[in-house]
């Protein structure tokens, strides 16, 4: 792939909304520890879930950011999303009040994904049928339910008129969706993309992952990356980037927090077709070498992971093992879901926040094999589906 600069970051997550607030969280996790942000959830229904225990984003109000008019009939996902988009631009300098000021509207793009984003959209609407009666149904809040809605009403927000993309394949996609942005600026088809994605926490989405049987139960242990990890907690938040082709964030000397030269993604199917969750060593590893091979250097290069480890012996079991057998035993692997949860579809979004915050120098939490530096130069980012399907990228400084 072509080098793209990043040059604007935009944050919703349950460590804090924005990139300054992320960082400082990471910098405290020392002191506060990796249980600081796993805590009973207000969002989840308490009275009718087991252990709602999940990393959401508190008190979550969009006002400050967006104002007061217009929200009333948007989702929490679309919500975040919003924020996450007016900070990214305005960060990067493409807009200013509300106003574009370095590319026209038709020469930005959305590249966005999600996993189960309009789960929740859809639960309140069942909901609101089955016990009351489907003429109670809120019209102005059917679009909600549509996965790709969100992704529309932060073009229309903004005012992006490129082209509009929403992927959607789990745990990958705000990784996935560099491979579709730098498609399109390669093709001339945009000069800027926002990027990145968001999730939210839904009752539907909480049962459904406990009765796959993997989530961490009751009090116990979540570390992920760890013998004592006993399954994952469920996790929300949003991110996105600006994006740039290399030479033009150079051209208008942008700042930029990071360059993207590497990108490869994997997948290897069950063995049997009846196996919902699946993971595999071989294609973390393929993942990871497309990576490399993609960004021209070699694994010693690598100073550092940021890994999808969530808690899942098994997911954890087959990453660890990959990271080794490619890497070695003393590259140093971050898992900054024991804080903020598994978040599916905005997990790779938030794992690059954290690979630009151990860029810039900052402290960036729990490590779980190797031991921190000063000021790495070149970090890998991995994101392993439920699937089979894995991604990967290279950041440099």
């Amino acid at each position: 792939m072509r080098p793209l600069a990043i040059t604007g970051v935009g944050l919703v997550s349950p460590l804090g909304i924005g990139f300054s607030d992320f960082r400082d969280a990471l910098n405290r996790y020392d002191v506060l520890g990796d249980k600081l942000f796993v805590r009973e959830s207000g969002v989840l229904a308490p009275d009718k879930l087991p252990d709602p225990l999940a990393a959401e984003v508190s008190s979550f109000d969009p006002t400050p950011f967006l104002g007061s008019k217009g929200l009333r009939n948007h989702d929490r996902l679309t919500l975040f999303l919003l924020v996450a988009a007016k900070q990214a631009l305005q960060d990067a300098g493409l807009k200013e009040n509300g106003e574009h000021k370095v590319y026209s509207p038709s020469r930005i793009g959305l590249c966005s994904a999600t996993a189960y984003g309009s789960l929740d959209a859809i639960n309140e609407l069942v909901t609101v049928a089955e016990l009351e009666d489907p003429r109670f149904v809120n019209p102005n809040r059917f679009p909600n339910t549509v996965i790709n809605s969100a992704a529309g009403y932060v073009s229309i927000w903004e005012d992006l008129r490129a082209p509009n993309v929403t992927v959607v394949d789990g745990n990958c996609g705000s990784l996935d969706v560099l491979l579709s942005a730098e498609t399109h600026l390669s093709h001339g088809r945009a000069d800027a993309f926002v990027v990145g994605g968001g999730e939210v926490l839904s009752d539907p989405l909480y049962l459904g992952f406990r009765k796959l049987g993997i989530l961490a139960e009751g009090n116990r242990t979540f570390r992920p990356g760890t013998p004592e990890g006993h399954g994952m907690r469920i996790g929300e938040g949003a991110g996105y980037f600006c994006v740039e082709r290399e030479e033009d964030a150079k051209k208008r000397d942008a700042d930029r927090y990071g360059l993207v030269i590497g990108y490869g993604n994997a997948f290897e199917p069950p063995e049997s077709d009846a196996v919902i969750v699946h993971a595999s060593q071989k294609s973390i590893e393929r993942a990871i070498q497309a990576a490399l091979l993609d960004a021209g250097v070699s694994a010693s290069t690598i100073d550092g992971v940021v890994g999808s480890l969530n808690g899942v012996p098994m997911f954890d079991r087959a990453e660890l093992a990959a990271l080794s057998a490619l890497l070695g035993d003393g590259v140093p692997v971050i898992a900054p879901k024991s804080l903020y949860g598994e978040t599916f579809g905005s997990g790779g979004a938030l794992a690059m926040a954290c690979a630009l915050s151990w860029l810039s120098g900052k402290s960036v939490g729990p490590m779980v094999r190797g031991t921190m530096r000063d000021k790495p130069r070149t970090l890998l980012v991995v994101a392993v589906g439920f699937y089979g399907n894995v991604s990967a990228t290279v950041i440099t400084a």
